[in-house]
């Protein structure tokens, strides 16, 4: 961090300063150019005398250059006897040109078990959602992992999202608290199976935030709104962090599934990993050119959830996603309100499934959730329904999985749409219809709740048949083609457009059925 410079400073009970410079030969750089450690922080001897309580305050500065590592840990010696660590930052946004990304700065931190890649020594995440936190024994902020606070070095995780030219000038406060550790409480994480309706279609939003990363809602307040919603199961996908696993305790029922998991937030784009095992930590510090993320979708895999890549033409800094589709078991096709990157993944997908088609190959499965943080986010707008066995964590991903789902815009929005042939043989969504190359077959699609909206059948051609509902929004529309004509069809109900010369956004979509022998 050529440039940089850094103070410490001993804030005691008597309120006397004391300064400490940390050099440039106490920066360790610990990775190619994606990580680098500063100067240790010292509480050596720092603690009170009597075996009482107190606190002890070190205060860090320094400023990152342009340029500076994805990750930048600053270590501190963390002795006996501390009963809480307590963690504040604060860092400065700076005049920059029109058009030049002004400075944000994540935080984290890693205990006595250290920083390696995996994560054994994670403790929490906030990213740029607090300015604070703290963790001991019997509780945390939320996006930390309540536990003790052992001695040993632990490291504060300084994640600079984005740096402004003239460099990210920051200041860290740590603060240790000293006394009885108390005890760790038992988390309690929801169960896999709810009662359900055997095998039926079930409605689901897997893209949710808590105030356990950057939403505003509790999971009490999430909760509510997915029934409201009418949900029948919901993914947890906390940025970075499996902190709210256990933030769920009365919230399920019989109507209600909830899946734990995790928003996995790379710099080179987001992946859910849904329906993990509860108190599954999935790491995120690698790009794309690291090559790490097979690895890591086998972890997820592992931990028995399914790897769904998110928003992937998100316009926001880092959401584009990099890693490419060879790993994921589904795709966020449709993120939140419709908007045009959400168009131009639909067509991307699209594409993939004329490959599939071609080829016989394996093809991805979409899906679409709300993303919803705070109000006036709406959770299930959209939503992914699912025909499954029953509601149950293996069930629902199975369906997923298999792509027998269609997305709509809210619970008002139903459809029944499946292929059938002259022989008797019948094909639903996410299913293939065995039919000779000129054997005449039939399209339908039957829906309800689209009221003003348009009907279209999509191939690997192209757009091939059109019709306008009635005016009640429910109907049904039939279509003649061959597998020779049409490798795959999938159904769209859109809007009307609201810009002339485009497609209007979406109501709801199928995953394809695919037809041929």
């Amino acid at each position: 961090m050529t440039g940089s410079e850094d103070r410490a400073q001993d804030a005691t009970q008597d309120g006397t300063p004391h300064d400490r410079r940390i050099g440039r030969r106490g920066l360790l750089v610990t990775g190619a150019a994606t990580e680098l450690t500063l100067g240790t922080v010292s509480f050596a001897n720092a603690a009170p005398g009597g075996g009482g309580g107190g606190d002890t305050t070190r205060v860090v500065t320094g400023t990152l250059p342009p340029g500076a590592p994805d990750f930048v840990y600053l270590p501190v010696e963390v002795p006996r006897g501390v009963r809480e660590l307590a963690v504040s930052y604060t860092y400065e946004k700076v005049t920059v040109p029109a058009g030049t990304q002004n400075n944000a700065l994540d935080i984290g931190v890693f205990d006595e078990r250290g920083t390696e890649l995996g994560g054994r020594g994670f403790r929490g995440w906030s990213g740029g959602a607090r300015t604070e936190f703290f963790i001991r024994a019997d509780a945390a902020t939320p996006g930390y992992i309540p536990g003790p606070v052992r001695a040993g070095t632990w490291h504060i995780a300084l994640g600079p999202y984005t740096v402004a030219p003239q460099g990210l000038p920051y200041t860290v406060t740590i603060t240790l608290k000293y006394g009885e550790r108390g005890s760790t409480p038992s988390p309690m994480y929801p169960p896999t199976r709810a009662k359900g309706r055997g095998r039926a279609w079930y409605r689901g939003d897997c893209h949710l935030h808590s105030w356990y990363s950057d939403g505003k809602r509790t999971p009490a307040e999430i909760a509510g709104l997915a029934r409201a919603a009418g949900l029948d199961f919901i993914n947890t996908s906390e940025h970075n962090t499996h902190s709210s696993h256990s933030a769920w305790e009365g919230l399920w029922g019989d109507d209600l599934l909830i899946l734990t998991g995790e928003e996995i937030t790379t710099r080179n784009g987001h992946v859910l990993a849904l329906g993990t095992d509860p108190g599954t930590f999935v790491d995120w510090r690698y790009r794309a050119r690291d090559n790490r993320f097979g690895h890591f979708a086998r972890e997820i895999r592992r931990a028995g959830g399914l790897v769904v890549p998110a928003h992937p033409h998100a316009t926001c800094v880092g959401c584009n996603w990099k890693f490419g589709f060879g790993e994921a078991d589904a795709v966020e096709v449709w993120n939140g309100p419709y908007t045009p990157d959400d168009e131009v993944t639909l067509q991307e997908w699209d594409n993939t499934l004329a490959v599939a088609a071609r080829s016989g190959g394996r093809w991805t499965p979409a899906m679409g959730n709300s993303d919803a943080h705070r109000d006036p986010d709406r959770i299930g707008g959209p939503q992914t329904v699912v025909l499954a066995d029953d509601l149950s964590r293996e069930a629902i991903q199975a369906g997923l999985k298999a792509g027998r789902s269609y997305v709509a815009e809210s619970s008002a929005v139903s459809l029944s749409f499946g292929v059938s042939g002259g022989r008797g043989g019948h094909a639903g969504i996410g299913g293939r219809l065995r039919a000779a190359p000129d054997e005449p077959v039939t399209v339908r699609l039957d829906v309800t709740g689209a009221a003003g909206c348009t009907v279209s059948f999509v191939t690997d051609q192209g757009t091939l048949f059109t019709s306008a509902l009635p005016g009640s929004g429910a109907g049904g529309v039939s279509w003649r083609t061959t597998p020779s004509y049409a490798t795959y069809v999938r159904a769209e109900l859109r809007h009307a457009p609201m810009t002339p010369g485009l497609p209007g956004p979406l109501a709801a979509f199928t995953n394809p059925v695919f037809l041929g022998e």
